[in-house]
């Protein structure tokens, strides 16, 4: 029987890149309660990430493989999810002004045949930034849905002066760790199967 490969995220940015890699699946956003406190941010995110696989492989086929991730911005000890508002989002891009700071992944892939767990973690740099160019950001609405306030892959690519990792990572789903998972599980991308 086919496995079906299921994306428990509604997030736009990782259906872009299992697209950009050629697979076929379906996005089922996960009802899982996350973790908030108590772990260190790679920890906290992994867990996340298998929390919400978990929840949507238990609504599932058993053929199905579930796709969890779980993304947070670390400057320092500080751990930067999503803005709850406007102000919000400027403390975090001001915070982030010239200074390096880490994007950090948590991923799962769920299946009847088991599970993995892991976290990628990126170095990203930003210039200074003006005042003026945060508030104009941010009137873009870029940075509301987004872990640390901005997107790299969307406007915000004019604020990053350098990284060290994975750019994948950056955006949300580290691709090439899934990859090798998703092979041992029986999945590859479309453009991969023979006909």
């Amino acid at each position: 029987m086919t496995k079906k490969l299921i994306l428990a995220s509604a997030s736009p940015r990782r259906r872009e890149i299992l697209d950009t890699a050629g697979y076929s699946y379906e996005v089922i956003p996960s009802n899982a309660d996350e973790f908030k406190d108590g772990y260190a941010p790679a920890e906290l995110v992994r867990l996340n990430a298998l929390a919400k696989a978990r929840e949507v492989c238990s609504r599932v086929d058993a053929n199905c493989v579930v796709i969890g991730a779980d993304t947070v911005v670390c400057l320092g000890d500080d751990i930067l999810g999503k803005p709850k508002d406007e102000k919000e989002a400027f403390d975090m891009l001001k915070s982030l002004s010239g200074k390096a700071h880490y994007v950090v992944t948590g991923y799962a892939v769920v299946g009847l045949s088991g599970e993995k767990s892991d976290f990628c973690s990126t170095e990203v740099k930003f210039k200074a930034l003006t005042d003026e160019e945060i508030y104009a950001y941010i009137a873009t609405k870029e940075p509301m849905d987004k872990a640390g306030s901005y997107g790299v892959q969307e406007r915000a690519c004019l604020f990053v002066e350098s990284f060290k990792g994975d750019y994948f990572n950056i955006i949300g789903l580290p691709i090439t760790q899934i990859y090798s998972i998703l092979k041992e599980y029986g999945i590859v991308p479309d453009w991969q199967k023979r006909i």
